[in-house]
């Protein structure tokens, strides 16, 4: 299986989650994903993971190891952005 780039791990998220927003940047062994989402709404971090992982089913099983990612709700994000802290890595 070819590595996939960020733009498919962006399509395989947004096929099984919906989302808000949305971002994945990586470089095809290492990814990062800012996920917004009211699903998200009242879970803790490892269950938004979890659902994320289902999200992204089967074909990421070899790479999952390589995603890291931001789980925000559209209200995490709202005081994230107001605070101005975005974009941090």
């Amino acid at each position: 299986m070819s590595e996939p780039t960020p733009a498919e791990v962006q399509r395989f998220i947004a096929q099984g989650l919906a989302c808000e927003f949305l971002e994945v940047e990586g470089d095809g062994r290492h990814f990062f994903a800012t996920i917004v989402s009211a699903a998200f709404e009242g879970e803790s971090r490892v269950k938004r993971h979890q659902r994320v992982f289902q999200a992204l089913g089967d074909r990421m099983r070899e790479q999952i190891h390589a995603l890291s990612m931001k789980t925000l709700t559209p209200a995490e994000w709202a005081s994230q952005a107001a605070s101005g802290t975005t974009h941090h890595h």
